[in-house]
């Protein structure tokens, strides 16, 4: 075979390809005059200078390419082509700059683009095999070669859609579906992976649009009627989303939220909707986590965030939540949450260290003031919030605002349920207030949280003047405090002993002499105990309950009355009313 023969074959079709002008359009064109990259325009760009290196080396085996720009000589059969034939201009330009052109055969055109349609065709049946094996990252890149091989076809871009979908590239697989159907209008399953694509990202109204343009091709699409109620569902859900929003009712915006996602995996939009209702929900790990992952996606995701500033500003991470929102305003500057969640955390932390400057300092008044200004810049931070309520609890107790300050610890307790320290000082002012059951429960809730010796002491205290108070106190029986002293004691006893002596009640009804002979024993056996230094320090350390009682079972108030009255002359005792009596001990 003579070298013209071998030239004019079709062994060398990238050659010919070279020289093609002004031909008709076909709906798979050669890449060298049109060359295609993923996802851009399907119309012809202009030609470059070289040539597709793939169709370049297609070369016979035993003939080597080359370029005459390379300096080298050119073969002696390439020299025999040139003076054969003449250059070939495309559009307007030689073509002979990089490479020779030879002559063509009109029918060389469809050859040629026959040999391209069965290439991609193998690319895309290769790409089928990979995708039922659910390796669709080899499967998307067949898919792709068959889309460099032939542009134009549309079932290719829809395959290559499918595929990015299966790989959760939903915005790629949304331009492959787009572009579908720019090239076959009617081209059912590109419609239906665009509407797909956009409910999955949660564009629930461009979806709707996609699946009733199915419906028109083909009315009784039950894939499509489905999707339909899909995206109209999750347009259901967000408004009433919006609502609870409005009213704060952020369980519910997590539920529908949760519910719209089933349907659009994607979509950013509703998982920062839920993240930052999680995170006003108090549940911030959830909420972080949701943000994070966007944030690894996208790391310029203003309302991510936000939300993950949100959510340390509520663990009371202020500063570290401030450099979040700072990040957000600089990603998106017109953000109004964030602006406004970066303001209140300054102004939140910087009025919370003048109220702990002004308790150091003493000034308990100004500090207390303090802290309540603190507790009105935002109602939403509950873990800041709680240690501002207990810290007014404390100021409280050193103004003696006793009852306040449980109602503050209180409070705290109910926005951070795991606040120890509020538990501690609520059950301290329980103890000042001698409301005991009440501290031995706070002591026991945290003793239980955390086994330490001193939560350990504090419980045992606690308990043992619960005890004290069920029985009979006898420095409230006399009127004094419990550091009064000896003679504090018997001028005690003296008044209360004569206030209910029977005697002096003997006019009264006898219901009234029977209590007021039950005071006067009591009076006598509280001065039994606190005059005798050794029983009352038993009583003070609650001994006497260990060993039941200071075994009063035989005392006798008269006793006492007369061994303190008693003398020469004996006692006269006038009442000093109707009735008046006289008696004595003798």
């Amino acid at each position: 075979m003579n070298l013209s023969t071998w030239a004019s074959s079709s062994s060398l079709p990238h050659l010919w390809d070279l020289a093609i002008e002004g031909s008709k359009a076909h709906h798979c064109e050669s890449k060298l005059r049109h060359p295609k990259k993923p996802f851009s325009s399907p119309e012809p760009t202009p030609h470059r200078k070289h040539t597709s290196t793939r169709r370049f080396q297609r070369h016979p085996p035993h003939l080597p390419a080359f370029h005459t720009s390379s300096g080298g000589r050119a073969p002696s059969y390439v020299t025999q082509l040139q003076s054969e034939a003449p250059p070939i201009s495309i559009h307007g330009k030689m073509a002979t700059e990089n490479c020779d052109a030879v002559n063509t055969e009109p029918d060389m055109e469809l050859l040629s683009d026959e040999e391209l349609e069965r290439e991609a065709e193998g690319f895309k049946e290769q790409g089928n095999a990979f995708y039922v094996k659910k390796d669709y990252a080899e499967a998307f890149n067949y898919y792709t070669k068959a889309i460099d091989m032939c542009p134009r076809n549309p079932s290719y871009y829809g395959n290559r859609a499918a595929t990015l979908m299966m790989l959760c590239r939903y915005r790629e697989a949304l331009e492959d579906a787009q572009q579908a159907v720019r090239l076959d209008g009617n081209f059912v399953k590109g419609h239906l992976r665009e509407g797909k694509c956009h409910l999955s990202l949660g564009n629930a109204m461009a979806a709707r649009r996609c699946f009733q343009k199915v419906l028109e091709l083909e009315l009784d699409n039950g894939q499509a009627q489905q999707e339909v109620k899909n995206a109209e569902s999750i347009l259901e859900y967000e408004r009433m989303a919006e609502i609870g929003f409005e009213k704060r009712d952020f369980r519910m915006v997590v539920f529908c939220m949760d519910r719209a996602l089933e349907s659009a995996p994607a979509c950013h939009k509703f998982k920062i909707l839920k993240a930052e209702c999680l995170a006003l929900l108090g549940r911030y790990p959830e909420a972080q986590s949701v943000a994070s992952d966007i944030l690894r996606m996208d790391s310029t995701n203003a309302d991510a965030l936000y939300v993950r500033g949100l959510c340390l500003y509520y663990e009371d991470c202020i500063d570290k939540a401030v450099q979040f929102f700072v990040q957000a305003l600089r990603m998106a500057p017109d953000h109004d949450k964030a602006r406004l969640a970066c303001r209140n955390a300054k102004a939140l932390k910087a009025k919370k260290e003048e109220g702990n400057k002004a308790f150091k300092d003493g000034n308990f008044e100004a500090a207390y003031e303090l802290y309540s200004e603190a507790l009105t810049i935002d109602p939403n931070n509950i873990k800041t919030n709680a240690k501002l309520y207990c810290n007014r609890a404390t100021v409280g107790s050193k103004l003696k605002k006793l009852d306040q300050a449980v109602e503050d610890c209180t409070k705290a307790i109910k926005l951070d349920e795991t606040y120890i320290k509020a538990y501690l000082r609520r059950a301290q002012c329980y103890m000042d207030t001698e409301q005991y059951e009440e501290a031995v429960r706070d002591y026991e809730k945290v003793y239980q949280t955390e086994k330490t010796k001193e939560h350990k002491h504090l419980l045992k205290t606690a308990q043992l003047e619960l005890k004290k108070s069920k029985r009979k106190d006898y420095y409230k029986i006399l009127g004094v405090e419990k550091n009064a002293t000896e003679e504090e004691i018997k001028k005690a006893y003296r008044k209360r002993a004569l206030l209910h002596h029977p005697d002096r009640h003997s006019g009264a009804s006898p219901e009234v002499q029977k209590e007021e002979e039950k005071k006067f024993k009591e009076v006598g056996e509280a001065f039994s105990v606190l005059s005798d230094s050794k029983k009352k320090s038993r009583y003070d350390s609650g001994q006497d309950l260990e060993d039941d009682g200071m075994n009063m079972g035989d005392f006798d108030a008269n006793n006492i009355f007369k061994a303190f009255f008693g003398g020469p002359g004996g006692f006269s005792f006038e009442a000093s009313g109707p009735g008046n009596f006289f008696f004595q001990f003798g």
